[in-house]
């Protein structure tokens, strides 16, 4: 990813995609990454969520069309909803409360991939499609309301570890690197289907609490907290597709990851 954003040819363009683009430089990709992913991010601004989802991510294929682009669509494992199947293959369609409170996300993600293949079918956009799994890593913002995000800057700040739930609950956390690269092999394909991008080693919230408090020297004591309202109960994705297509899986295991993000906090903030 860093050799790409160097490129001489790579020109990066910022701009609010709930309105139409005008872009006179040619265009070879369109990616579409606009969106909050943190629950309390996107529960601040629900409509603003919506609106990037379904009015931004139909912008951006009218400027993929215009530019006879290829166009790429950041979506989520959220569209899978609180799953009755495990783990989620892309064949899944998912089993999502669609007026609850995630709704504002998850649906959102789920009409944007819907009208991605509807311009892909009508107009033959070509498009890339792909399903992030819980990703963390150096440099997100420690107040954004994610698990991992959480306990860093509770363990730093020494207090308690706030779990929602029983913390039985299972996530499956991959690692930025591994995210990215994932991305750059599936530009460097032909498949158009949705690809699942995560970790299939599966893990409750309270062993990441564990490793965590291991890792940082901490004995934080844990509370527990009601369960939010459609918080998925199992998150694994079957990564079958991405090893198929471009040979790829995780190659940081949680541990690993889990060092490399503490060493980067612990050098950036002092509480």
């Amino acid at each position: 990813m860093d050799n790409l954003l160097r490129s001489p040819n790579f020109k990066f363009i910022e701009h609010d995609v709930i309105y139409p683009l005008a872009v006179e430089e040619p265009v070879d990709w369109v990616m579409h990454f606009a969106s909050p992913a943190s629950p309390p991010k996107y529960l601040s601004y629900p409509i603003e969520t919506m609106r990037v989802n379904s009015e931004g991510t139909m912008h951006l294929l009218q400027l993929a069309k215009e530019k006879q682009a290829a166009f790429f669509l950041a979506s989520t494992s959220e569209i899978y909803g609180n799953p009755t199947v495990h783990p989620q293959p892309e064949s899944y369609f998912g089993n999502v409360n669609s007026i609850g409170s995630r709704s504002c996300y998850n649906e959102a993600k789920r009409y944007a991939e819907a009208i991605t293949y509807w311009m892909n079918r009508k107009y033959g956009i070509p498009v890339r499609v792909i399903r992030i799994f819980n990703t963390f890593g150096p440099k997100m913002d420690l107040y954004d309301g994610r698990v991992i995000t959480n306990f860093i800057n509770q363990i730093m700040s020494k207090r308690n570890l706030t779990i929602y739930g029983d913390g039985r609950q299972t996530r499956s956390f991959q690692y930025i690197d591994d995210l990215l690269e994932g991305i750059i092999r599936l530009l460097g394909t032909t498949y158009e289907q949705p690809v699942n991008l995560g970790n299939p080693q599966e893990v409750t919230i309270l062993e990441v609490a564990q490793v965590l408090k291991e890792l940082m020297k901490s004995n934080a004591q844990i509370e527990f907290l009601p369960l939010p309202e459609d918080d998925p109960r199992r998150r694994k994705p079957d990564i079958t597709v991405s090893r198929t297509i471009m040979d790829w899986e995780p190659a940081i295991g949680l541990h690993d990851a889990l060092a490399r993000t503490i060493h980067y906090y612990q050098g950036q903030y002092i509480h």
